[in-house]
């Protein structure tokens, strides 16, 4: 049962990434290129899609700070460190400026590679390389 859960909700959010173009990098670049707001080219929409995630979001959020067991089943842990390290900010460095270059970030990746093109799978493999080189530094 977890597992038809979480694929129904991952399905729920490629979907809702798809439907928005957020899985389209060029949206998304559209977003970041806040220089373009001189000649009217920049693309707010992205605000909006957040702003969206968040409305449905954060009832879970409150829901989950008050309960120890998930609705299917399993533990519940929330982050609790709450200082900004070392790296935190070399992994926000990291992962801005991969959402900048790429224009995707790891779920519209994972929900664009659907499309079966190069540039998705290019990014899916990069990403998980580097999660796999993170476990080794952070092993040493």
């Amino acid at each position: 049962m977890r597992i038809f859960g979480a694929l129904l909700c991952g399905s729920l959010f490629g979907a809702g990434l798809a439907l928005s173009g957020m899985i389209n990098p060029q949206k998304v670049l559209g977003f970041l290129d806040i220089a373009a707001i001189i000649n009217n080219g920049w693309d707010p929409s992205l605000i909006f899609v957040m702003a969206g995630g968040l409305v449905v979001a954060m009832p879970f959020f409150f829901w989950a700070k008050s309960h120890d067991t998930a609705l299917l089943g399993g533990s519940i842990t929330l982050p609790t460190k709450r200082t900004i390290d070392r790296p935190l900010i070399i992994g926000s460095l990291i992962f801005g400026g991969g959402w900048g270059l790429a224009g995707l970030c790891p779920g519209p990746a994972i929900s664009a590679l659907s499309y079966m093109q190069a540039k998705p799978l290019l990014f899916v493999a990069a990403m998980l390389a580097g999660m796999a080189l993170q476990r080794v530094f952070a092993r040493s």
